[in-house]
């Protein structure tokens, strides 16, 4: 008995295979915009700062709470 190939295109991407084929560039790129870097490095700035600023606002005790939840929740699943 033949082996059937297990990489069978239904009639849709057969029909867009050999379009592609043919025509190339029948469909417009996607071209991505190109980001603002003022806006870039204002959101990396954040970032950066985010969670040693949350941490340094924390009491110990509320960091102790929420590595507790943090932890019951990572073994909640198991």
């Amino acid at each position: 008995m033949p082996k059937r190939s297990s990489k069978q295109k239904d009639t849709q991407q057969l029909a867009r295979s050999i379009l592609d084929a043919i025509v190339p560039d029948a469909e417009p790129k996607d071209e991505k915009p190109e980001k603002n870097p003022a806006a870039v490095a204002l959101g990396r700035l954040g970032g950066m700062k985010g969670g040693a600023a949350r941490a340094a606002s924390l009491t110990k005790k509320r960091r102790s709470e929420i590595a507790k939840k943090a932890a019951a929740a990572r073994w909640a699943n198991r």
